[in-house]
């Protein structure tokens, strides 16, 4: 299914989780896609650090998944960016802002992410025409971060990526953040081929945002 680049922003507001999906092979990343469009997730994002990533993108773009969003993470140049748009994929996330990369996804009208750890980097990807900025690495930063950009900057629309878990999700959502990227706290159990709670911490992160957000 094809959306247009508005669309997919507000599918990943509207949710405002994204699952980061880090496998050790495609049959366990397509596993882990499944477990999580069980779980209510609205978008995933296949990084190119899990092997044949390319394929895994083509292989969920050609199933029926209804109106989940597939995208593609860790993507450091235009080159990958391109290759990963041919496969399917509907929107594109980077550990850091690439300025050739961002061209290219505004050439094609696909939602680019980029990661950002300061505020002038926040803003050079605003300026670059970045919907959302991605906060990177959210572990080190804090939710403080995203409160503490959100003052002289009320209209950056900040994603974290890394230290995002079920027990600070509202912590992050109430500090201004729009969306969140969830990997290992969220996926781990696919280490031991258990992908029912991947779906079941799926759905509890879905239904977490929405409190916080007084849904």
């Amino acid at each position: 299914m094809s959306f247009k680049k508005i669309e997919v922003l507000g599918k990943i507001v509207s949710s405002g989780l994204v699952a980061v999906i880090r496998a050790e092979s495609a049959d366990q990343a397509a596993h882990i896609a499944e477990a999580c469009g069980l779980g209510g997730v609205a978008a995933l994002e296949i990084t190119f650090t899990v092997p044949g990533a390319t394929r895994v993108i083509e292989h969920l773009a050609k199933r029926p998944t209804g109106s989940i969003l597939l995208g593609a993470g860790t993507v450091l140049d235009p080159e990958t960016a391109r290759i990963a748009i041919l496969a399917g994929a509907q929107f594109i996330v980077s550990p850091a802002f690439n300025p050739h990369t961002a061209r290219l996804c505004n050439r094609y009208q696909v939602p680019y992410l980029p990661g950002a750890a300061t505020i002038r980097e926040v803003v050079e990807a605003m300026e670059s025409g970045a919907d959302i900025v991605k906060v990177f690495p959210g572990e080190i930063l804090g939710p403080e971060f995203v409160k503490a950009v959100k003052g002289p900057l009320p209209q950056a629309q900040l994603m974290p990526t890394g230290g995002v878990s079920i027990d600070n999700v509202d912590e992050w959502i109430k500090a201004g953040a729009v969306a969140v990227g969830v990997g290992g706290s969220l996926t781990a159990g696919a280490k031991t081929g258990d992908f029912a709670t991947i779906t079941k911490l799926a759905r509890q992160f879905v239904e977490k945002i929405k409190h916080t957000r007084g849904r």
